[in-house]
């Protein structure tokens, strides 16, 4: 089936979703038919059958010089990649969808494929016949199984014997009666660690009993008396359709033009990102690609049920993909347009998740530019498009944007929210642990601060629930293409200069530019004491005034790493040792933590890549940007958090002559 376009006029068809069809260009994520097409190819081959199990069936992109290359009409490459399981053997699979062959099949030694799933259901039912367990539960007061919930989770990883070439997993239990927010009932202290490719349980860890707490936290519109009363409605629409046009997955949007495809594993891939000044103008490259390529989340509690808590979110937990819904109307405005992502499940057969991926235009009420000079005032309002994805990991939701501005820049938003995950605590409350603290040092005893106290490690946000001190970071890999794939990294560090003894002024900043010759040369880290600009430039286009073209990497908020450089969560997420990574463009590196982070040794991903120390200089190279925060829970995130945002910008510098939003009208 042939998908829609839409175009100024044809309001009704925004209406509807993208339909899976034949694919339009070599990029456009696999259809229906071509997953059960790949299906069918590696069931005829051997290499499937009932029992065969599926981390990803995706999209294998072409070579970025064929995607550059091909025209509308011309011949279109399309193959499928996927991971396969096969008893306790990991595959990965290319299969060639045009000529209708497996291409490539080769073990994957020493690798865990991503989580299924339905694995989050196993091997509950021997835990809870185990007798250490259930003396476990016993001590907690619980003897009645009926309505505990019980899940297999990822344990993080540390290298241990016990651990080493087995598929790990922790199995730990809630009794959620009554309660919508079942983050309350948590059976506190109590682990299996279980071995789920042999199917049994290893040991069982008990930090010690916590009653399971009363608490209620439910947040829904039936916990409130009354909704709050918001005067003064607003609405926006636009009655002759939106601004932009979709034309399969190709996006038109003023000057703009790029390609989306929805991912199963990271939500929506931007491709061919183009600034075109007019209708008859040759398209400028941006950016050939960019998307979030990794999350990594660590706890900051040292009991056996949570030092196990750091997750990389986007490489373990693929299944049913990392996008979900979005509520029309509520994650997104009325007037906005969606697009589903085709997934495939463990037994690798596609479902369509509906209304991943949004698009719409805003005015924020900002002006884009604005003077005021002789009594002539003048300003021009601004319009922005917005890509929008719905992300959700475990108890954390993340919003997504990818915003387009009339300015020739591009801003990259993270924003959390979602339920913060907390432990049950025996003090009821910070004031009550902080009496209970005073009277034990009237004895004697250890300080208020010690570190075994019951909100050491995190804050009380209600009665008996401490929520856990955390980090999330986020990987952004960006292949900016400045005017071309012949590009070069620079920093502009603003350094201060001494002036003459007999100047008026005793300094002043100027730049000074380093050219990174090599991938250690553009390893940096935001130090505000040491102000630098982060800049790729063209080697092959310069601007009016005689500057190669450039866009800068502009950072917003960001943290840096405080877990020490042996730990072994950071060794595993090693791309949180720095801000911004800078590397050859190469095809098969895509993910910051490496292909295959579920149970993963140290050091994969870019410190593996970057060890090399290979050359930067005037070639095609790709940006890797890390944006970082510190999450100390406060009152105010219970029980369902505000948003909180981070992100980054992409800003033109010397892209053009002049300020590209002259002619607003």
């Amino acid at each position: 089936m042939h998908k829609p376009t839409v175009r100024l006029a044809l309001c009704i068809v925004l209406l509807l979703p993208l339909p899976a069809g034949a694919a339009e260009h070599p990029l456009d994520p696999l259809s229906y038919q071509e997953m059960w097409r790949a299906l069918e190819l590696l069931r005829d081959a051997g290499h499937m059958d009932r029992d065969t199990r599926f981390s990803e069936l995706t999209l294998r992109e072409p070579a970025k010089h064929d995607v550059l290359a091909w025209r509308p009409g011309a011949e279109m490459p399309r193959a499928a990649y996927a991971v396969v399981r096969q008893g306790h053997e990991t595959y990965e699979a290319t299969i060639d969808l045009a000529a209708g062959r497996v291409a490539s099949w080769r073990p994957l030694t020493g690798v865990q494929p991503s989580w299924l799933g339905e694995e989050f259901n196993a091997l509950v039912d021997k835990v809870l016949e185990h007798p250490d367990f259930i003396a476990g539960l016993a001590a907690r007061g619980i003897t009645d199984f009926t309505f505990l919930d019980c899940r297999t989770g990822p344990p993080g990883y540390f290298g241990t014997a016990e651990e080493r070439g087995r598929r790990i997993g922790n199995v730990s239990c809630s009794e959620s009666r009554d309660v919508r927010n079942s983050w309350t009932r948590r059976v506190e202290g109590l682990s299996a660690v279980v071995d789920l490719v042999a199917g049994e349980v290893l040991r069982v860890v008990d930090d010690g009993p916590v009653p399971i707490t009363g608490t209620v936290a439910d947040f829904d519109r039936t916990t409130l008396d009354a909704p709050r009363e918001v005067p003064g409605p607003l609405d926006t629409r636009q009655p002759l359709g939106p601004g932009f046009e979709l034309d399969g997955y190709q996006v038109r949007w003023q000057n703009w033009r790029f390609h989306l495809r929805p991912d199963q594993r990271v939500g929506v891939v931007l491709s061919l990102v183009r600034y075109q000044p007019a209708e008859r103008a040759p398209a400028r490259s941006v950016l050939y690609q960019g998307y979030l390529s990794e999350i990594f989340v660590p706890y900051m509690d040292p009991s056996f049920a949570w030092y196990r808590r750091n997750f990389i979110d986007i490489g373990e937990f693929v299944a049913g993909g990392l996008a979900k819904p979005l509520l029309r109307g509520r994650d997104c405005p009325d007037h906005a347009v969606y697009v589903d992502t085709l997934v495939s499940g463990g037994n690798g057969r596609p479902r369509t998740v509906q209304d991943t991926i949004c698009l719409y235009e805003r005015e924020t009420g900002d002006p884009v530019w604005r003077h005021y000079a002789d009594e002539q005032p003048d300003s021009r309002r601004s319009r922005d498009l917005v890509v929008r994805t719905g992300a959700v990991v475990g108890n954390y939701d993340y919003v997504l944007d990818w915003i387009f501005r009339q300015d020739g820049s591009i801003e990259a938003r993270v924003g959390a929210t979602g339920i913060l995950e907390v432990k049950a605590a025996n003090a009821a409350s910070a004031t009550e642990s902080a009496a209970a603290a005073r009277a034990t040092d009237a004895d004697g005893a250890e300080a208020p601060d010690a570190p075994d106290r019951e909100d050491a490690y995190g804050r009380f946000v209600d009665r008996n629930i401490v929520a856990v001190n955390h980090d999330h970071y986020f990987s952004y890999r960006l292949d900016l293409d400045i005017d071309g794939t012949g590009n070069r990294f620079v920093t502009d560090r603003l350094v201060t200069r001494r002036l003459p003894p007999d100047h008026p002024r005793r300094s002043l900043w100027v730049q000074e530019q380093q050219v990174a010759a090599s991938e250690r040369d553009a390893r940096l880290d935001i130090d505000l004491r040491r102000p630098a600009l982060w800049r790729v430039l063209s080697t092959d286009r310069v601007n009016a005034a005689g500057y190669p073209t450039s866009f800068q990497v502009l950072p917003g908020r960001n943290a840096n790493t405080l877990l020490s450089a042996d730990d072994y969560p950071r060794r595993r997420a090693g791309f949180i040792d720095h801000h911004l990574w800078v590397t050859p463009y190469r095809v098969e590196e895509r993910y910051a933590a490496g292909d295959h982070p579920t149970l993963s040794e140290p050091g994969l991903g870019l410190p593996d890549w970057t060890a090399a120390d290979r050359p930067v200089l005037d070639t095609d190279i790709v940006l890797w940007h890390t944006v970082g925060m510190h999450h100390l829970p406060r009152a105010e995130d219970w029980p369902v958090m505000p948003t909180m945002w981070h992100g980054f910008e992409l800003r033109p510098f010397d892209f053009f002559d002049r300020n590209p939003a002259l002619d607003l009208p």
